[in-house]
């Protein structure tokens, strides 16, 4: 999940800027968007351990990135 995460910011990414979009905006949509696709998991279980990743809010994002940069 978190590869579709990644691929689905770097394609937004661009669009986001584009149209005006704060990055808060941005990753906000994605969430919206990963969370849409863990309700369509049949499996309970999994559904929710989906949905556990989707709770990250944009300021602890943005802290936990920062802190990986070289």
């Amino acid at each position: 999940m978190k590869a579709t995460t990644a691929i689905l910011w770097l394609a937004m990414a661009p669009l986001a800027i584009a149209s005006g979009c704060t990055t808060e905006q941005a990753y906000n949509s994605a969430q919206a968007w990963q969370r849409n696709e863990c309700n369509k998991i049949v499996d309970s279980i999994e559904r929710e351990r989906c949905l556990e990743r989707t709770n990250t809010g944009y300021g602890d994002y943005k802290r936990q990135t920062e802190g990986t940069k070289p």
